[in-house]
This record gives structure tokens, C-alpha cells and sequence, in this order.
């Protein structure tokens, strides 16, 4: 039996990198002209070094999909047409694309290459399928509004066409993704579908009767404002079992903007929840659910998938607080004044005697900081946020390349 792929994003050339060794077994990539989100950390992917990306991920023995799913305008199609030569000479293994005019240019220049269709195309049916299938498509991204029968449904009218699914992220108020509400606040200068949202569902409103202007209401009674378009934040972890019985072929984590901590941290939960699922179809998800409560999110809801409409919304929550507080990333180890020490960039404070959670691609453990070191081996108070230090931990990674710490358990407020 075919295993269900586990998709994640990949906003950098580093996010690929952890996402696959954290365990991905395909990654989606957008460069910034052409893609749904804009990237502004890290190593960024564009047309210089797409090429480098692709093969990074084929290097691993894993797919990487190429997003173009813009709607595009003119000046779009050209650019595309200018750059087409470049993308066939990374070979993504498939590209995802939601206007027809640029699957129109890929058939014509790359018709060898599998084309996904987006969740912006708002594929609710199985005739919905079946036309994208006659229109040369290889698979499509079903919408979020579908529930897990109505997925099995569409799989079993059309068996042919693969199925990707969301199972986890940050969600979007609008009708599968389609939103315009960015283009007005921003007077057409952030549109959402050229990849630029200001994400306005996750501001706080207050209410304005017309003739009393100036004179604002809050419209429920909360500390933090109102958030009446918010989310909650996508998870299904406890309901892999029945969307894998329904035939879903990928299973797709959203967030290419988030953190390097957050795309290793979900991609190696969800790696371990379906392995233990194909060796124990009735194994409890329970512990891979506190796991993720671990990154940050808005609160979780199982949306639409349970077919009972439970789109829950984060009227506390603008943007996504963490479980647990990424602490440091690992970048070497050196030999210092005769000690082995472990070289890290902070990225919440640390203090000596603190206990920290390590995870690897292969381990997770809780540990202690022994002592936090300069460059020449001067011991610190502190290892302040964003510093680079020398660390020794009480007890250490088997491997440390990719290992990063957080804090142990998990916040109340999640």
C-alpha cells in the first residue's frame, strides 16, 4: 500500500533543509514574484537560486513542487514566459497553479511536467475534479470547506486524480483563501493573491455606529479587543486514520512564513503520527496533539472536516503563541579552554542551570545547561536573545546538526 506523503513548506532554502530531515517527504517552494506568500527571511528562494533548492531537496531523495498560483495579471504572464527557461531547468517535480493562463503557458513549455492544482480554485466536487483532470492535471488541492466523507467521495468518483489535503496551519477566513479584504485596507497595494496579504482577519475591531462618529464600541467584552475574522489555527492530527482511509494521497501543513523551529517541530510530529499509524491503525494521537501545541498557533480547530462546520475563531489570539519557546538553534561545537562546547544562536534568553527540551531529526530529551560561554571561553550570567554563544548541556545530542532546544512542558494559555 502507497503511504501517504507528509508536504511541507519551504519559505527558505534552510526551512527545506530541516523540513526534510525532520521528515518531509515532498516540499513546496514559491519564488517571490509568483507565489502566495511573501518571503522575508533566510536565504530566499528565487530565480537564481531555484535550481540550487530543487536539487538540494532531490539530493535527500525527496520532491520538491514549485508554486506559480498567482492569479496573474499581463505584466505577470510575460515575466513568466521570460523566466520559463529557468524553471525547466530546475525540474520541479510538479508545480502548483491556480489561473488558467499560466497552466496554459506551463502545458506549452512544460508539458512533461505534473501540474497540481491549488485550494484557490475552491475544488468542492467531484466533477470539479474530473474537469481539472481533463484539463491535464495530475492532482488536485482540495478545499478546506470539504469534509472527510465528502473527500472519500470525490477519491472514489475519481480514483486516478491524486488528492492533497490540508491538515495543518494557520487558516484564512475567506472562502478557500480568496480574500480581498487586503487589497482594500491597503488601497490595492497588498493583495492577497499576488502573495503580499497584511492578513486584516487577524486585527482587533471595534464597532462604529454612523451618527456618532469617533465613538467606538467593543463588540463582545475582552482585554485584547475583538477579533471577529480570526481563525483558529488547523489541526486534524487526531483524524489522520480516517483521511488516510479516505484516500487523501498528501497530507499539507500550512505555513512557508513560519519559523524554522515551527516547520521541524510540526514536520517531525506528524512524521512520527503516521508512521504509528500504518504500524498501529488504532494508536492514540493524543500525545502527537500536545506535541503541536507545543509551536505556535491561535488555538486549534478540526474546521470543516468533521462535517459539523467547526470553524472556530480566535477572539483572543491575533497572532500564534506557542506552547513552548524556541530557545536555540545549534551551528557547531568546538573545543574551548580544554571543554567541548556546543556554538548557538539565542533566540529566547537562556540562563546556566536552565532545563531545556533538545530535539534532533532522531531524538528528543530534557537536558540542563551547565554553563553558557563567551568566544574565549569566559563564563556568562546570561545568553541573551539574538546572542551567539558556547554552551555545555548535561546531556548531549547524538547528533547536534539540525538539533535545536525549547522550553519544557507547555504554556497554560495554549
Amino acid at each position: 500500500m502507497k503511504k501517504v506523503e507528509l508536504l511541507l513548506p519551504a519559505g527558505n532554502i534552510e526551512k527545506l533543509e530541516y523540513a526534510i530531515n525532520y521528515g518531509a517527504d515532498a516540499v513546496y517552494l514559491g519564488v517571490v514574484d509568483f507565489s502566495l506568500r511573501a518571503m522575508r527571511k533566510g536565504e530566499l528562494i528565487t530565480f537564481e537560486n531555484l535550481k540550487q533548492a530543487i536539487d538540494l531537496a532531490h539530493k535527500f531523495g525527496k520532491k520538491a513542487y514549485m508554486t506559480l498560483n498567482i492569479f496573474a495579471f499581463n505584466k505577470d504572464i510575460k515575466h513568466l514566459e521570460e523566466c520559463i527557461e529557468i524553471i525547466k531547468d530546475a525540474s520541479p517535480d510538479a508545480i502548483l497553479v491556480s489561473d488558467f493562463g499560466i497552466m496554459n503557458l506551463l502545458k506549452k513549455y512544460m508539458p512533461e511536467t505534473p501540474l497540481h492544482i491549488s485550494t484557490q480554485t475552491n475544488i468542492l466536487n467531484y466533477e470539479c475534479v474530473k474537469f481539472w483532470q481533463d484539463m491535464g492535471a495530475t492532482r488536485v488541492v482540495l478545499a478546506r470547506e470539504l469534509s472527510i466523507p465528502e473527500i472519500a467521495e470525490i477519491k472514489n468518483k475519481v480514483p486516478e486524480m491524486e488528492v492533497e489535503c490540508f491538515i495543518h496551519g494557520a487558516q484564512c477566513v475567506s472562502y478557500s483563501g480568496r480574500c480581498l479584504l487586503s487589497d482594500y485596507f491597503t488601497h490595492g497595494e497588498r493583495i492577497s493573491n499576488q502573495g503580499n496579504c497584511c492578513q486584516p482577519c487577524r486585527w482587533s475591531y471595534k464597532l462604529v455606529e454612523e451618527t456618532r462618529p469617533n465613538e467606538y464600541y467593543e463588540i463582545n467584552e475582552d482585554a485584547h479587543g475583538t477579533h471577529i475574522l480570526s481563525p483558529n489555527d488547523l489541526c486534524l492530527v487526531h483524524h489522520l486514520k480516517e483521511m488516510i482511509d479516505a484516500g487523501v494521497d498528501s497530507f499539507k501543513v500550512e505555513g512557508r512564513t513560519k519559523s524554522l523551529y515551527y516547520v521541524s517541530a510540526v514536520a517531525k510530529t506528524y512524521r512520527q503520527a503516521i508512521d504509528e499509524i500504518y504500524e498501529n491503525p488504532d494508536a492514540d494521537m493524543e500525545k502527537y496533539f500536545l506535541e503541536l501545541k507545543k509551536v505556535g498557533n491561535r488555538g486549534y480547530t478540526t474546521g470543516f472536516a468533521l462535517g459539523d462546520g467547526d470553524g472556530g475563531y480566535s477572539y483572543n489570539l491575533s497572532k500564534g503563541l506557542a506552547g513552548a519557546d524556541f530557545l536555540f538553534e545549534f551551528h557547531g561545537k568546538e573545543k574551548i579552554n580544554a571543554q567541548e562546547l556546543y556554538f548557538v544562536k539565542i533566540k529566547n534568553k537562556i540562563l546556566p542551570n536552565d532545563e531545556v527540551e533538545i530535539i534532533t531529526p532522531a531524538e528528543q530529551f530534557i537536558t540542563k545547561i551547565l554553563g553558557i560561554y563567551d568566544e574565549n571561553g569566559l563564563e556568562l550570567e546570561v545568553g541573551n536573545t539574538n546572542a551567539e554563544v558556547y554552551i555545555k548541556l548535561e546531556k548531549e545530542p547524538q547528533d547536534y546538526k539540525y538539533a535545536m532546544a525549547r522550553t519544557v512542558g507547555i504554556k497554560e494559555y495554549v
